[in-house]
This record gives C-alpha cells, structure tokens and sequence, in this order.
C-alpha cells in the first residue's frame, strides 16, 4: 500500500457490501485495549516512556504480519499535517483524541485498512480489527493473534480480579469493546428508533448516531458499554443477539414500508439518485441523507443499475476533511467543497451504473 492511498482512496473494503445481513449491517468491530506492565498509561508517561511503548510494538511487527498474513506500513502522527489526520478520524482508523498529541504517537494499519493499531492513545495499544457484514467471531480473531504476538513477547498490565488494567475505566476487564455499523431508514422511518435507544441501556449496550445525535443517513451504531464482569464470548454474543433482532425490526419495518407506501420510497429512491448524479452542489448531510435513499433502493430491487458498493465510496469521498485533502488545498471556502462534493458524487454514480452512463 503506498501512503498516499490511505488519505486519497474512497473504496473501503470492510464496508463493501459483503458478508452475513450486510445490507442492514455494514460492519462489525472489534477493539481490544492493552497497556505494558512496566510503563505508565500514556497521558502520565515521559516522552522517553512513550517511545518505549512504540517500539516495543515495532519490535514485534513482523511476527504480527506474519500472523495475520498482511503487510503494515507505520504511520508517525508528528509526521503528518493536521489535515491527513482528520481523515485517518474520517476513514475510522483514528480517534479525535489520538490527533491531540503527536509525540511517539503512530498508527499501524495493513493495506485494507481492516487491521489497525493506535499506539499511545489513552492505552498504550489500541488493535482495532473490522469485518463487513455481522460477523464478530472472525475479527475477534485477529485482533487476539494480534494480541498474542505481544504478549509472548511483553508483559502486560493484568490483575487476576479486574482483567486487563486500562487508561478508561469502562474497558477493564476483557479490555474489549465490540461494535457494529447499521443501517436503519427502515426503524427511521417508522419512528422506532427511540425505543431501540431507550431499551440499549438495559442491555448493556449503546446505541447512537454514526455521525452525530441526529444520525444523517439513517447510520447508527450500538456497542457493549460493559467489560468487567463479563467474558469476551458473553460480550459478543450479547451484542449479536442484539443486532440480529435489530434486524429483523429493520427487515419488518422495510416490508411495512413497502406495503403501504411502496411508491413514496420508489419516488425518494429514484429523485436521491437523480440529485446524486445532477446535482453542482451537495452539503455533506445531504448527501449522507441522499445515498441512504439510494442504498434502500438498491437493497430492495428497486435500483439494480448501481453497484452496492457505491455507497460506501460515497460516504469516504463525501467527507469534509477528505474532499480537502484530495484537493491540497487547506482553505476551501464551503462553496468549494459542497462545490467538489458533487463533482465525486457524479463521477462515482456514473462509474457505479452498470450502463456506464456518462454525466458531465
């Protein structure tokens, strides 16, 4: 993977349209946080304690690499201009807080973006693994041969009553946080999503928009709030249980929505995509709120001249931060990008249509 491709590539394979329920689940997420014994977490640790840390994970890098059959390229925050890292935040494979500090901070990603590692976080690692579809078995997997890369070769900070020590007091225990990516117009339509919400609690789960408290593009995503007291098989069937009759809710709502107001959500399908493919001008809600109308439309047959994975190159390239970079120009006005926001949505609708029609 060259370097540049990570901040100017919208084609993300763990959103594209493959696996078990993916067109209600777009991903599933694994996240294990692991600190070293011996160093203190890294909002207390020196500059020389930080580095440590990181070159402890270096050290190991090509024992993981041959462990997950991919290859990684290292990523040195303080290297990279405020800009690339509010895309690494856009694209998932950082958090806002990893761009507050730079020193000894890196991320360790493989060529498809599914298999990352934030060092020097709030925890000295972060392993993050991502899979599409509803399928949280197989990048738990990886993320604990990740895990086991390190600690046959570090100790790392455990306690036989608490589990795994961490920065965050939430993740002790298993260390883990799953989570899955879904999308839900149907549940949003029929005005169901605050009863998914308001009953998440009880479950121990959380659930909230993707993209903000008013989830633009019907995006939401629910994750265990618990790790202690709790195995990593419990956590995770916990939350699968939860996520497959989230989907037969959505699946319900769907068929509901068909039934009853079948030519509503045709016209919303086919104008989202006519706006898509015309339009000189698009905010980043509306064309979050856009692609939602076209992915329902070409789950549900409606559309069938556009490829499914149109929808996750729309979300990467319809990003703010994103469109700012791909241009190397830092001072965009908003004109300028709602501007070429439209531009790559006519050009990825055209690219994805399956008579290649061309639209100027």
């Amino acid at each position: 993977m060259m370097l540049q491709n990570i901040f100017t590539d919208n084609n993300i394979t763990w959103m594209d349209g493959k696996g078990t329920d993916s067109d209600i689940v777009l991903l599933s997420r694994i996240r294990l946080a692991r600190n070293f014994k011996d160093l203190p977490f890294p909002n207390r640790a020196s500059t020389e304690q930080l580095a440590d840390a990181r070159s402890r994970l270096l050290s190991v890098l090509d024992k993981i690499s041959a462990t997950t059959k991919t290859n990684y390229i290292c990523l040195d925050m303080d290297k990279l201009t405020d800009l690339q890292k509010r895309v690494l935040v856009e694209k998932h494979l950082i958090s806002g807080n990893f761009t507050k500090h730079s020193d000894s901070r890196s991320l360790i990603v493989n060529a498809d973006s599914d298999i990352s590692i934030m060092v020097n976080e709030d925890d000295h690692l972060r392993i993050q693994c991502m899979k599409s579809g509803l399928d949280l078995s197989d990048p738990m997997m990886t993320a604990f041969d990740t895990d086991n890369c390190i600690e046959e070769e570090y100790d790392i900070a455990f306690d036989d009553n608490m589990g795994y020590l961490t920065a965050c007091p939430t993740n002790l225990g298993t260390g883990l946080r799953a989570s899955v990516l879904l999308h839900l117009p149907g549940l949003a339509a029929t005005n169901q999503i605050a009863k998914i919400i308001n009953i998440s609690p009880q479950l121990g789960l959380a659930v909230r928009g993707f993209y903000g408290s008013n989830a633009p593009g019907n995006l939401f995503q629910i994750a265990n709030q618990l790790s202690l007291g709790f195995n990593e098989k419990e956590l995770t069937e916990n939350l699968s249980r939860a996520v497959q009759e989230i989907v037969s809710h959505e699946r319900e709502a769907r068929r509901a929505l068909l039934a009853y107001a079948e030519d509503k959500v045709c016209d919303q399908a086919w104008r989202a995509l006519g706006i898509l493919k015309y339009a000189r001008s698009l905010s980043e809600r509306e064309l979050l709120s856009l692609v939602s109308n076209v992915r329902i439309g070409i789950d549900e047959k409606i559309i069938t001249s556009i490829d499914v994975d149109v929808f996750n190159k729309l979300i990467i390239a319809g990003r703010t931060n994103y469109l700012t970079n791909l241009q190397e120009k830092e001072n965009m006005s908003q004109r300028e990008i709602d501007k070429k926001r439209a531009d790559i949505a006519r050009e990825i609708i055209s690219d994805s249509s399956s008579d290649k029609e061309v639209i100027s």
